[in-house]
């Protein structure tokens, strides 16, 4: 249960750790279903479900530092296990653990400025929750747009790091925001490309990519991003 990797501090970092602990709460909600239904114990004390930063996840009681390192998931989970419909038992874990993984990610990003939070939350919505996981939600969800982007012949919405304006439901946080390299704003007549790993917009020109180039990349990775690997 306890994580001994130094802290995540940029915005990549906290999303990584926020995937990994996402990943691990799914796989103990699906594939290590039985598993987890086995742990759960109701004749146990409180038992609380942990997706670590490592990928893997426990069922085990709460920290006992007060207050605890970080934030703590729902508690007592494995009371709630038997006088519930399984389906519906799992369900509510899913809840519960969507909740704690943001509060985790938020707990490491309050020193964060104002724009790098939104960056953050973007990213991490831009993922299905545990809940639409576990609901069979389809596993990818739409990219958020850039600022003030209409619909015009640059973009491609087959491609899906293309994204049209009506897709995006939180424009007044994205406002005037300028591509990363060359730091100008968008035109309407102008074509962008969002990268699928840190999620921020670019002007086409800037990182070489065409609309023909782009209705051909499944996956676009920022010049930054691809640095990182």
């Amino acid at each position: 249960m306890a994580d001994t990797a130094p802290p995540p501090r940029t915005v990549e970092e906290i999303h990584e750790d926020f995937s990994l602990r996402r990943t691990a709460l799914v796989a103990a909600l699906t594939r290590d279903v039985e598993e987890f239904y086995t742990q759960c114990d109701p004749d146990k004390e409180n038992l609380c479900l942990y997706g670590n930063s490592d990928g893997s996840w426990d069922v085990a009681l709460p920290a006992e530092e007060v207050p605890p390192e970080l934030p703590e998931p729902a508690l007592g989970i494995n009371f709630a296990r038997d006088g519930m419909e399984k389906k519906d038992w799992l369900k509510l874990v899913a809840v519960h653990s969507d909740a704690w993984l943001l509060s985790v990610a938020f707990f490491y990003g309050a020193k964060l400025q104002k724009m790098d939070r939104e960056r953050l939350f973007r990213m991490i919505n831009s993922r299905p929750t545990v809940f639409e996981t576990l609901n069979g939600a389809p596993k990818e969800q739409h990219k958020p747009a850039p600022p003030k982007k209409p619909t015009n012949t640059n973009k491609r919405p087959s491609a899906p790091s293309i994204r049209d304006t009506d897709d995006y439901e939180e424009e007044g946080q994205q406002q005037d925001l300028p591509c990363p390299l060359c730091s100008k704003f968008y035109h309407d007549d102008e074509f962008w490309i969002c990268c699928d790993v840190c999620v921020r917009w670019y002007h086409g020109k800037c990182v070489r990519v065409t609309p023909a180039k782009a209705s051909q990349i499944t996956s676009y990775k920022c010049p930054t991003c691809l640095k990182r690997r």
